[in-house]
């Protein structure tokens, strides 16, 4: 490994390792406000019916891993909304000898959010370390590149009498209507992201499928202020496995490119939720494998460090 007085952090978004542990996580995740007795339960069921944990966290820490040995830098994880949090890693970096933290977040169009957890992590405990964050990367071309191909193993499966009436949809998790009126380009970059993938799909499998849709999954169960209904950002899944039942497709493959990993969003509200709702209106789901510790995504998050470390990151010291 080089010698380096430089680290590389991954931000994620965070999980438990118990349903035990919700109570606090719900907490974190709604600002300090503790989750009303029904919503625990129905977020502890979703852990429950995948069998009680999320595996997010072991892979993340296998990302890590595997970064660290295709860098020849230290890496580590974090996590904005549970253990362990930046506060509780960044410590040991110092402690090793960094000084220069690049911080990769694993939300690909949420990057400056999770970015600014860990500056803020650096400012109250006064660290002694110059922070490089990379900014959105998901229209990255490995990272397209890497979801197309998972996409394309997928659509392989799919019996060529059935490709005249598929269709492939790309999916990623919904936020408040009002985040993005209030100028968040989380649509905007998911949509030009979702335009990439499909495009490269057409150019590793023009005969597969006939043509692509977009749909934003994973509502959230919540109420918005004064217990007011919140509006969320769509099209909505549910309502578009239903439209393209009414289209005359068959089988829908859904790429879930707005996720990096397994976690609850897929676990559940696809491998379990949305093939309920598919077999209501008998339409056949395929649900792409998640590039979890991959070489499409390593090779990705190697393009996201480089481009934004700072120069002779690799020099001895």
């Amino acid at each position: 490994m080089h010698m380096s007085d430089t680290a590389v952090l991954l931000i994620a978004h965070g999980t438990v390792n118990s349903v035990d542990e919700l109570p606090e996580f719900l907490k974190n995740i709604r600002r300090g406000h503790a989750a009303p007795p029904e919503l625990l339960a129905e977020v502890r069921r979703r852990y429950e019916a995948i069998g009680g944990s999320s595996p997010l966290n072991a892979i993340n820490q296998e990302v890590a891993k595997r970064l660290e040995l295709r860098l020849g830098l230290p890496v580590r994880i974090a996590n904005r909304q549970f253990y362990p949090y930046p506060k509780d890693v960044l410590p040991e970096l110092v402690a090793l000898g960094v000084k220069r933290l690049i911080v990769v977040p694993l939300a690909q169009h949420s990057a400056p959010l999770y970015g600014e957890s860990v500056k803020a992590a650096v400012v109250e405990g006064g660290l002694p370390l110059e922070v490089f964050t990379a900014p959105n990367w998901g229209l990255l071309p490995e990272l397209t590149e890497a979801f197309a191909r998972s996409i394309v193993t997928t659509l392989d499966k799919v019996p060529a009498a059935q490709r005249e009436r598929t269709s492939l949809l790309l999916t990623a998790h919904s936020l408040p209507l009002s985040v993005i009126e209030a100028g968040d380009p989380y649509e905007i970059e998911f949509r030009a992201s979702a335009a990439a993938v499909a495009s490269r799909v057409r150019e590793l499998a023009p005969h597969h499928f006939l043509d692509h849709f977009l749909a934003f999954q994973s509502q959230g169960m919540s109420s918005g202020p004064g217990g007011r209904p919140m509006v969320w950002l769509g099209p909505e899944l549910r309502a578009t496995l239903r439209l393209l039942k009414e289209c005359g497709r068959t089988d829908v493959v859904i790429a879930p490119i707005g996720f990096l990993a397994d976690h609850v969003e897929i676990l559940y509200d696809l491998d379990i939720e949305a093939r309920a709702w598919a077999s209501e209106v008998d339409l056949r789901i395929h649900r792409t494998p998640s590039l979890n510790a991959s070489d499409g995504l390593l090779d990705a998050l190697v393009a996201v460090a480089e481009s934004v470390a700072p120069k002779g990151f690799r020099e001895p010291r």
